[in-house]
């Protein structure tokens, strides 16, 4: 299911039907409008974000009507915040790492001094 949602994600056509989602719900010619592709495309675009579980679809009337599934991105949300997590920590232990090999060591500072004399 994560696969599919950062596959959704991956086209820029797909992240703006969702941002347009995030104010709430709309039709597919909404959804279309700002597009410049035919509206089979958008519809193929769509089909992407409904596997993915991303949006969800419901007619009214005549009206196919879509709205943001908030679930699906929390998930994606949570799997990024844990690589964050990961990848903080491992880049924490390398700056103290390199905090420590870059401060002088007293004891070879006065092996050096005797060695001068």
């Amino acid at each position: 299911m994560l696969d599919s949602v950062f596959h959704a994600l991956a086209d820029p056509a797909r992240r703006s039907m969702l941002e347009r989602l995030t104010r709430g719900p709309a039709s597919v010619s909404e959804l279309a409008e700002p597009l410049s592709m035919s509206l089979p495309g958008v519809m193929q675009h769509l089909k992407v974000l409904d596997d993915a579980g991303l949006t969800v679809s419901e007619k009214r009337g005549r009206v196919r009507w879509r709205r943001l599934n908030d679930a699906a991105l929390a998930r994606a949300e949570v799997w990024i915040g844990e690589r964050r997590r990961v990848w903080n920590t491992r880049l924490d232990s390398l700056d103290r790492h390199l905090r420590a090999a870059s401060t002088p060591d007293p004891l070879r500072r006065g092996d050096e001094d005797e060695r001068k004399e």
